[in-house]
């Protein structure tokens, strides 16, 4: 068993949540001192001119980062033509941000079922979403709202023309109740 190449993958899958020594001993069944060394040495390994991400530490959590040194790529790749088209849960998670602003990460993670801090972030870095102020809500979480950008992009002139789909959507219920009781079939009788 490589508890290296173990914690490597942790570090992927918490993402930026982040790994803490505790976690590192519970999940592997190491002592302290053998969590610290496993830690030293994958971050040493990291810190090789080769690799393009690191290993931080902020606060008592180990995280994976990018490497300062090649921030300039970074912005390449988020200014470029091809990488502005956007995934479908890009789009999933701007349909429901444009519909339901000012809302908070959590509300969209109900809506969504799945975390979306990650794809936030993405859409704060091309301008199409951005923080909106803080909700009342315990711990004061950050509210998210459209921006002109995302208008621009979508070819819109204000918010009132996004698709209004609440009505196709019941009349499709509707239509749908109706089908349950009627068919287009008509039974025959056997003479």
């Amino acid at each position: 068993m490589n508890k290296l190449a173990i914690i490597e993958g942790l570090l992927f899958v918490v993402g930026d949540e982040g790994l803490t020594l505790n976690q590192v001993m519970e999940i592997l069944e190491v002592d302290i001192d053998e969590a610290k060394s496993l830690m030293t040495e994958l971050r040493q390994s990291y810190d090789d001119q080769s690799r393009g991400i690191k290993i931080s530490i902020l606060g008592d959590r180990f995280k994976l980062s990018t490497k300062k040194e090649h921030r300039e790529y970074y912005q390449k790749l988020i200014e470029t033509p091809d990488s502005n088209t956007l995934s479908q849960a890009a789009l999933e998670t701007l349909a429901i941000v444009a519909y339901n602003e000012p809302l908070t990460r959590v509300e969209i993670d109900e809506i969504r079922g799945v975390n979306s801090r990650d794809m936030l972030r993405k859409l704060v870095a091309k301008g199409l979403i951005k923080e909106e102020g803080r909700s009342e809500l315990p711990g004061r979480p950050i509210l998210y709202a459209t921006t002109n950008e995302f208008l621009d992009y979508f070819g819109l002139s204000s918010k009132e023309d996004l698709p209004k789909f609440e009505k196709e959507m019941e009349e499709k219920i509707e239509l749908d109740d109706t089908d349950l009781y009627h068919s287009k079939y008509v039974e025959e009788e056997i003479d």
